[in-house]
C-alpha cells in the first residue's frame, strides 16, 4: 500500500535539540515526495509563524497542523480554527492566576500573550518559540481567538501539577506534556490527531497511508492513529507504547532516516 501523506512533530522530533535540520537532505526528499505524490504535514504544538520560519520555501506548499491541532492550514489555506469560549477562556486564567508555580502563555490566531511581569528568563524562551508575542499586564479583555494556552513549569512539577489541572479543569481543558517543562492545555478532541484527520478527508487519505513521527505526550493521539508510526529513539515510554516502531534520534536525523525507506518502499513499507 503506497504512502500519501507524511506528518512529523518539530521539537525532539524533526529538528535535533540544536533547533536545526539537514535542509539540503529534506528539500531532496521533499522533492521526490512530491513526484511520488505524497503529501507533508508539520504537526506541532506550536505557534503557525514560528512553523512557517522553518519552511519558508515551502510554506505555500505543505501544510501544518499548528497549536497541537488548534490551528491548521494547507497551502496557506484555513482548513479549521479551534476556539475557546470567552467565558472558559476567563475560567482557565482565573485558575492559573492561583499558581504561582505556572507562567501562562496564551496562545491566540493574531498573537500569543504573557504577562509583563514574568521573568526576563521565560521572556527569552518563550520568544524563541511565539514569533508573534506580546506582553500584557492582564489577559483581560484581549481580542482574539484563543487555541490553548502553554504553561512553563518545572519539569520535575509536572506530573503533580498536570495531574492537579485535570482534576480543577478537565472538563474544559485538556493537560498534555509536551516536553521541554511544558503542558499545553488543548480544547478537549482539539489535538493533532483531529488536525490530521481533518486533511485526510479533504486528500480522501486513509490512516494506513500515513506515516507520522513523536517524541512527546502532545504526539500520542496521532501516533495511534496514523498506520505508520514512529516514536523517537529519544521519546519516552509512553509515547514508544503509542507508537508502532522506533526511528532514531532526532539529532541523528531519525526521521529524514525513514522518510529514505518511505521513499525506497523499503520495510514496513513493502508494497
Amino acid at each position: 500500500m503506497a504512502i500519501k501523506l507524511i506528518a512529523v512533530d518539530m521539537d525532539g522530533t524533526f529538528l535535533s535539540d540544536q533547533k536545526t535540520y539537514n535542509r539540503e537532505r529534506f528539500m531532496a526528499q521533499y522533492r521526490q515526495m512530491q513526484a511520488q505524490g505524497i503529501r507533508f504535514v508539520v504537526a506541532s504544538g506550536n505557534q503557525y509563524y514560528q512553523l512557517i520560519s522553518f519552511f519558508p520555501e515551502l510554506a505555500d506548499e505543505i501544510s501544518f497542523v499548528a497549536e497541537n491541532g488548534g490551528w491548521v492550514v494547507s497551502e496557506g489555506e484555513d482548513v479549521f480554527n479551534g476556539e475557546l469560549a470567552k467565558d472558559d477562556f476567563q475560567t482557565i486564567v482565573d485558575h492559573l492566576l492561583t499558581r504561582t508555580d505556572i507562567d501562562i502563555i496564551a496562545c491566540g490566531k493574531n498573537s500569543a500573550y504573557t504577562l509583563k511581569h514574568y521573568s526576563d528568563e521565560l521572556k527569552s524562551v518563550a520568544s524563541m518559540y511565539y514569533h508573534r508575542l506580546e506582553f500584557v499586564d492582564n489577559f483581560n479583555n484581549i481580542n482574539d481567538v484563543f487555541f490553548k494556552f502553554g504553561l512553563n513549569i518545572s519539569e520535575k512539577q509536572i506530573p503533580q501539577v498536570q495531574s492537579a489541572l485535570h482534576d480543577a479543569i478537565g472538563d474544559i481543558m485538556v493537560p498534555v506534556h509536551t516536553g521541554y517543562g511544558s503542558i499545553d492545555l488543548i480544547i478537549p478532541g482539539v489535538h493533532k490527531a483531529n488536525g490530521l484527520r481533518l486533511l485526510q478527508q479533504r486528500w480522501n487519505i486513509r490512516d494506513e497511508e500515513v506515516v507520522a513521527f513523536g517524541d512527546g505526550g502532545n504526539d500520542i493521539e496521532m501516533l495511534r492513529q496514523a498506520g505508520f508510526s514512529f516514536a523517537m529513539a529519544n521519546a519516552n515510554d509512553t509515547v514508544a507504547r503509542a507508537a508502532k516502531y522506533r526511528a532514531g534520534s532526532n539529532n541523528e536525523e531519525g526521521v529524514l532516516d525513514i522518510i529514505d525507506r518511505v521513499l525506497k518502499n523499503d520495510a514496513p513499507f513493502t508494497q
